[in-house]
């Protein structure tokens, strides 16, 4: 495998509880300095000859540069509504942009640099230009708000930071209160970056990276709301190719990607940019993707791979026939547990088979998965070659087969969150343990049954319960809330939330709906309470403490 530099691979260096991490080029320590203790890291296993890097490499140069050195210039990167860009041309803005970022902006490498923005082809350069310079992404989702820009900012303390105009808004109101944060920069219009690439010079030496070095801090909310940064390194972005990737998905360079989770998402990140350009193929990047203009697109374009959520699919299922959706070959769920009725809708519409899979922020991608052929409708699937996985009763041993406990896990990538003590709980013992209730078979396959915490998932969305409590105890009507996960046969499941009103406000359908507008201007809309209760009073332990499994109860009997 082709790598940056020579020096041969430890086996080590890389495995055990106490990794020793080769010399950073990073001269911002933060990252570096903000990992775990290493007694907290989990067991990294590269068993894989795949999995063997050079102690140094820079994942921008393996994943883009590296088509150019296999005659890939002319063949199309990505493809968005507004452009085609070839390998060649996109290695050519992704260099100005890395020069833009070092020369003009002062970019260090190990500065931390947030980025804002839809699926689009300035987003992919925007990615590339930062690793190959030696930054560290801070990837962010459309739809948030300030307040939730805000944290990361200050947590990772970002000091540049890339927008498209049209999100301006809300970052700049996050910006005013980010005291490390020196360079804003937007692009679109009114922007100002586009010019200054197109001043900068059209090549740029890539940095000299550690294979361990951070290039990649992704934010994920847990139960208490507190979003938790999970740190990935330059070796993890290939990791997650060399396994899941080109054992499972088994992509081809004529392969034509599409799908709709954004690219902060570390599931879009993978599906729609690190695996098609692991082996030369081309992404279709689409600002919007709702069902009906996912299906339009893969046709349009030819699409032959496609992710996206079991909603999704449930919801393309019962439009596929309008579609020509012939070149169709591959088709990954993930985000949330894929339901056998939706497999089955997807297969009788189409003839082809979801391939599920269950991944982490803090694994980076899908570990647990099955190829087509060997996919058993209703399972997750096997451990992604690279990975171990099993179940665990609460004493951390592994259970018999068929006995319900706790998914744990281990493979070339693993949790390393940004200064959090919450990272004793993820990784016991060397394993990753994800906050998931499994049941293994006698055949090896792994069936989901629940999440272990309190985190809702709806659409393909992680959603903290705590998160929507506060945006509603911000609504001067509100005078106590629990919010938890409904059923529901369309999403997986919804927001619901528990609401003791103040006194003198009447809990009718007006006051909920002006709630849920209050939620939805609060944080991401898509966290909003889609179901609203009143209640006299929540239920809670004699200490005062909200017992969320009674509401949870509630909610799956359907009411109050």
């Amino acid at each position: 495998m082709a790598g940056t530099a020579a020096a041969a691979f430890d086996p080590g260096s890389w495995s055990g509880s106490s990794p020793d991490l080769a010399p950073s080029a990073h001269r911002d320590g933060f990252a570096r300095d903000s990992l775990p203790p290493r007694e907290q890291w989990p067991e990294f296993r590269f068993d894989l000859p795949e999995l063997r890097y050079p102690l140094r490499l820079n994942c921008a140069v393996e994943l883009l540069d590296r088509n150019l050195a296999l005659g890939r210039d002319d063949h199309p990167a990505v493809v968005s509504p507004v452009e085609t860009l070839t390998y060649r041309q996109l290695a050519e803005r992704v260099d100005r942009l890395a020069n833009v970022l070092v020369r003009d902006l002062g970019l260090v490498p190990g500065n931390r640099v947030l980025l804002r923005s839809a699926n689009t082809p300035w987003m992919v350069t925007a990615y590339f230009a930062v690793w190959k310079a030696g930054g560290i992404v801070v990837g962010t989702m459309p739809l948030l708000r300030a307040k939730e820009l805000g944290v990361m900012l200050r947590k990772a303390r970002v000091s540049h930071a890339l927008c498209d105009a049209r999100l301006g808004g809300e970052m700049r109101k996050a910006a005013a209160d980010a005291p490390d944060l020196r360079h804003l920069v937007f692009w679109g219009e009114g922007g100002e970056l586009e010019s200054r690439c197109a001043a900068a010079p059209v090549r740029f030496d890539a940095c000299d990276t550690a294979a361990d070095d951070v290039c990649l801090i992704g934010f994920t909310s847990g139960t208490t709301g507190e979003p938790k940064g999970t740190m990935h390194f330059h070796r993890d972005m290939l990791a997650v190719c060399d396994s899941y990737s080109h054992y499972v998905l088994r992509p081809e360079p004529s392969d034509m990607f599409i799908g709709s989770p954004p690219l902060a998402f570390t599931f879009g990140l993978g599906g729609l940019v690190l695996f098609p350009f692991r082996v030369g193929a081309t992404s279709v990047l689409l600002e919007k993707a709702p069902p009906e203009e996912l299906l339009s697109a893969i046709a349009r374009h030819r699409a032959t791979v496609c992710f996206t959520a079991p909603t999704a699919w449930r919801a393309m299922a019962q439009q596929a026939h309008r579609h020509d959706l012939s070149t169709l070959r591959k088709c990954v769920s993930a985000g949330e547990t894929l339901p056998k009725p939706t497999f089955e809708a997807w297969q009788a519409a189409t003839g082809l088979k979801l391939m599920d899979g269950i991944g982490s922020t803090e694994m980076l991608h899908i570990f647990i998965g099955a190829r087509e052929e060997e996919v058993r409708p209703g399972a997750t699937g096997k451990p992604v070659p690279g990975y171990e996985a099993k179940v665990v009763g609460e004493d951390g041993r592994e259970v018999p087969r068929g006995r319900i406990g706790r998914l744990a896990v281990r493979g070339p990538t693993g949790c390393r969150y940004l200064a959090d003590p919450r990272q004793s709980r993820y990784v016991q013992d060397g394993w990753n343990l994800t906050g998931d209730t499994f049941v293994q078979d006698e055949d090896g396959y792994f069936w989901f049954l629940a999440r272990s915490d309190d985190m809702i998932i709806s659409a393909g969305y992680n959603i903290a319960g705590p998160e929507v409590e506060e945006a509603l105890l911000s609504h001067p009507t509100v005078r106590e809330c629990g919010v938890v996960g409904a059923p529901d046969p369309e999403r997986g499941q919804i927001v619901k939330a528990y609401v003791v009103l103040k006194d003198g406000h009447a809990p009718d359908a007006a006051m909920a709906k002006a709630l849920q507008e209050h939620v939805k201007a609060a944080i991401a809309p898509y966290k909003y309470p889609r179901t609203v209760e009143f209640l006299d009073a929540l239920p809670r332990t004699e200490t005062g403490k909200l017992q969320r499994f009674a509401l949870r109860a509630l909610a799956a009997q359907g009411g109050a």
